[in-house]
């Protein structure tokens, strides 16, 4: 279909290989290329004479896509929100909806209280002062009121401070970082950072099979050459010198020049394969038979091919045209084996002599070899050849060449799966995710393989689907569930560029990838292993573990520290904890907590988990459990030692002391144990989940030990040597004992807290869901969902698909009573009728050209045409300019059978 003029490359609608009717220009389309890059794509490759104000298409696999701009203000007004929608695509995780939800909720709440606290503070002054005890306002003591309230300012203060959670965005942002660090090491490069979260919310995995889920290392195991069925490579003695010669000639002349087999790199290893995989396993074939295939390319040098007709997925085979000495062509053939012995009338016997083929005889013996080979996992790869000795062919004609070939041999080629695949797939399933394997390979190869791989087991259903990106939309689109389905998909060729960008997280291979598959991704595989997708995994949600156990922490000291400071200050005029004590236990509880407990290292047990929703709460009930049940514990603490700690421990009472007195030791053992408290319950909030060995791996966790032991010797500092900036005092050592076993206590209290089942506490209540549909602006409604390919329509496609939705309703009446009424009813003058349009000259349907499917048969097929950007015709009388085409044509003419066929005057 392409023609060759000098050293530009044209194509057969008149643009050029970087206008948009071009291959890359549709993958650009769909990968969301902004309007710049395909201006200069444009500019690139524009062929002068060529007019720029028509209408212009993009097509691909009979589907078209109408990609002209607008010309009226509203069209504009769209393209304007479309390019906005597009900026915007996929700027927020899932992950950081909730966190932001949740952050703000907690703010809010913070305010409140920190207001409330401040005006209850000076209330409680002046009613005090000025009407219960009666003292007048005295000028020369408005300095000292001042000085009260601006320290009633700082309290306030104080509690908006601790009770705004500063440290959930670096917790975030160092969780993240860790794990991008620690995948690295696992082989996995992360080039967007929410990639990492998202991978734990995955519930199914689009894979490629080879080289992915096997080694991409394909050796030809059986043969069925000369009417014999060869299960291992036979020895070259077995052939004849013309059967031979066939073989030889079919492989190394048809394939591409580049594919070699070179000495491995190291003494015993294996043998290179540069290139293509499948040539350079059929070269390897011709060396097992002991035959040099370079010697054969030498004497056919490239410069003598007469003709090439390179592989495509399209037709499933590779053809290459010789000349022959004594005149005439010898063309050679090979491809898959279901589509080649379709071309083939005749086969090769044992003496090389081509016998008829057609016969259903040897029909059926050939494809018993072929299935038999397909159920092993084989590759099934058919050579075969044709001589032109007569007048020369119509080149350009392809389909009318390939034919009446003579099938050389079939070959069975096995490439194995990785050792460590199937345990990997076996995890995924364990982990509540569905593995998809996606191949264009014969059906019954690609079932042996995944039954190998552990993704089909005996008995199981099974659907074959080719393309990737259809497959990728489709799954993500499903309303089968009641949870939308977060999709990872693996890639590593150009054409898959668009279901890398339209899954939620897109893997290429590092090593076979091509570019634009790693632009297109979220993540590179450096070693191009299924095995490291698992780790991304546990990786991803290790995440949400890491800031669930933060937010189990951090929640718990926000919700005691702000109701001790408010309750506190509300009863004795002044907060139990002073202003840089709270800013130390801010410290504590926000970047000290966030290296902690975000740098948790992943274990096996995340893979024993379901998958998080993407609507699951941040809280569960089992944390909001241990949130309330420390809280309860630290407070029941707090207040007893408030209010009753002199009495216990024998020392002066701290409340309602004097402005600027000096610290005693009562406030100092409050703020002494409320930190060794804090710091205990860290290690309580290692899990989250309700397990009861909270000890469980965190010996190996460097960060963590390093982070308490640290905070436990800061504290002893502060305490001991603090003085006045921290409002402490020297404590004895029976004073720190008792500190410390209150401390302790939060390990024994941790406890208690597992035995209580969850599901009694019915009062308890999730937090931080995600963002509901309802509080979705209008803006953003479905902006995580867009479609670039959607956005390239134009509005009169639109309002022309439209048109037929509304009538969606009618065709199946209309169908039922066309074919009796198109008789009988009288050829009008005009074109109103539904069912005399067609029979129309203009509007005559040829049998014979190709027909294009317009519209899906279902109820929902408006929805599925945009979303194939399906190309639909409007009837000659439509004059908008904006629609695709004014003109209507025999290969645009729909079938009999098609909706449109009734529908053509419905606009």
């Amino acid at each position: 279909g392409r023609r060759y003029l000098g050293s530009h490359l044209l194509w057969p609608d008149g643009g050029d290989r970087f206008g948009v009717n071009s291959q890359t220009g549709i993958i650009f389309t769909l990968l969301g290329a902004s309007e710049d890059d395909e201006e200069e794509m444009k500019k690139k490759g524009k062929k002068q004479g060529v007019p720029e104000n028509h209408n212009k298409t993009k097509t691909q696999d009979a589907v078209a896509l109408e990609i002209q701009p607008l010309s009226s203000q509203e069209g504009a007004d769209n393209e304007d929100k479309d390019k906005k929608a597009s900026k915007v695509h996929k700027k927020k995780s899932v992950l950081q909806g909730k966190l932001t939800r949740l952050a703000v909720q907690i703010r809010k709440a913070g305010l409140i209280m920190s207001a409330v606290t401040f005006v209850i503070l000076i209330l409680y002054f002046m009613i005090d002062n000025f009407v219960i005890q009666g003292r007048p306002w005295l000028t020369e003591c408005t300095p000292v009121y001042i000085q009260y309230f601006i320290k009633f300012f700082i309290i306030g203060v104080t509690v908006l401070v601790v009770a705004v959670p500063k440290g959930l965005l670096l917790a975030v942002t160092i969780s993240l970082a860790n794990s991008v660090k620690k995948m690295m090491k696992d082989n996995n490069l992360v080039r967007h950072l929410d990639a990492c979260e998202t991978m734990g919310n995955a519930t199914a995995i689009c894979s490629n099979k080879t080289g992915m889920l096997t080694m991409n290392r394909m050796t030809v195991v059986q043969a069925y050459i000369g009417g014999t069925h060869y299960h291992q490579v036979p020895s070259p003695d077995v052939f004849l010198p013309k059967v031979l010669d066939h073989i030889v000639n079919g492989i190394a002349i048809n394939s591409a020049y580049t594919s070699k087999i070179l000495p491995p790199e190291k003494e015993g290893g294996l043998l290179r394969q540069v290139s293509n995989k499948t040539e350079c396993d059929l070269l390897g074939f011709v060396a097992d038979l002991k035959q040099n295939y370079q010697a054969v390319c030498n004497e056919v040098p490239e410069e003598q091919l007469y003709k090439v007709y390179t592989f495509n997925s399209l037709r499933k085979s590779m053809s290459t045209v010789v000349r022959k000495p004594a005149g005439g062509f010898h063309m050679y053939s090979k491809g898959a084996s279901e589509i080649m012995l379709r071309k083939c009338n005749r086969i090769l016997d044992k003496k090389g002599e081509a016998v008829p083929f057609k016969n259903k005889g040897c029909y059926d013996k050939v494809h018993s070899v072929i299935e038999p080979m397909a159920c092993k996992g084989l590759r099934t790869i058919c050579t075969a050849y044709w001589d032109f000795d007569d007048a020369e062919p119509s080149w350009d004609n392809e389909s009318k060449v390939l034919t009446e070939l003579t099938c050389i041999a079939i070959m069975g080629i096995e490439d194995p799966v990785h050792p460590e695949v199937p345990e990997a797939i076996a995890k995924c399933k364990q982990a509540g995710i569905t593995v998809r394997m996606v191949t264009r390979d014969n059906v019954n190869t690609a079932r042996a393989i995944a039954t190998k791989c552990g993704i089909l087991t005996s008995g199981d259903d099974f659907l074959c689907l080719e393309d990737k990106h259809t497959l990728v939309k489709g799954i993500i689109d499903s309303t089968v569930g009641d949870q939308r389905q977060v999709v990872a998909v693996t890639s590593d060729g150009t054409n898959d560029g668009p279901a890398l960008k339209k899954a939620d997280v897109g893997f290429t291979m590092g090593i076979a990838g091509t570019d634009m598959a790693k632009e297109a991704s979220d993540i590179i595989l450096t070693d191009d292993n299924f095995t490291n997708i698992v780790k991304a995994v546990m990786w991803g949600r290790n995440v949400y573990n890491s800031i669930s156990k933060f937010l189990q922490f951090q929640l718990t000291i926000n919700m005691v520290a702000v109701i001790m400071a408010f309750t506190g200050t509300c009863i004795t005029q002044d907060s139990p904890l002073k202003a840089m004590q709270m800013l130390w236990v801010n410290l504590i509880m926000d970047t000290f907590a966030s290296l902690a407990l975000a740098a948790e290292p992943p274990t096996d047990a995340l893979l024993r988990q379901r998958p998080y929703r993407r609507n699951k709460p941040l809280i569960s009930r089992t944390m909001m459990k241990n949130i309330l049940g420390h809280a309860v514990y630290q407070l029941t603490v707090i207040f007893f030692l408030v209010f009753a700690g002199e009495k216990f421990f024998n020392i002066d009472n701290r409340r309602k002391a004097p402005l600027h007195s000096l610290p005693r030791q009562h406030y100092t053992i409050v703020f002494n144990t409320f930190v060794l408290m804090q710091l205990f319950n860290e290690i309580n909030s290692r899990k989250i989940h309700g397990e009861r060995n909270v000890f469980a791996g965190m010996y190996h966790n460097l960060n963590f030990c390093s982070v308490v032991l640290g905070t436990f010797i800061s504290q002893v500092l502060i305490v001991e040597s603090g003085g006045k900036p921290f409002s402490c005092t020297k404590l004895s050592l029976l004073q720190w004992l008792w500190c410390l076993f209150i401390g302790i206590g939060e390990l024994l209290w941790g406890q208690i807290i597992s035995t209580i089942p969850t599901q009694s506490l019915k009062f308890l209540k999730e937090a931080g869901h995600s963002t509901t549909k309802e509080e979705i602006s209008k803006d953003a409604e479905g902006l995580d969902e867009i479609d670039h390919a959607k956005m390239e329509l134009r509005r009169g496609q639109i309002l022309w698909f439209q048109g037929l939705n509304r009538i969606q309703t009618q065709i199946k009446v209309v169908r039922a009573f066309h074919s009796s009424l198109h008789e009988s009813i009288q050829k009008p003058r005009n074109q109103n009728s539904i069912h005399n349009f067609m029979t129309h000259p203009e509007f005559a349907i040829d049998e014979e050209s190709p027909q294009t499917p317009f519209l899906d048969k279902q109820d929902d097929s408006l929805h599925e045409a945009l979303d194939s950007g399906s190309k639909v015709f409007p009837p000659d009388g439509d004059k908008n300019n904006n629609a695709v085409d004014c003109k209507p044509s025999p290969a645009a003419a729909s079938r009999s059978d098609s909706p449109l066929y009734s529908l053509e005057t419905s606009v």
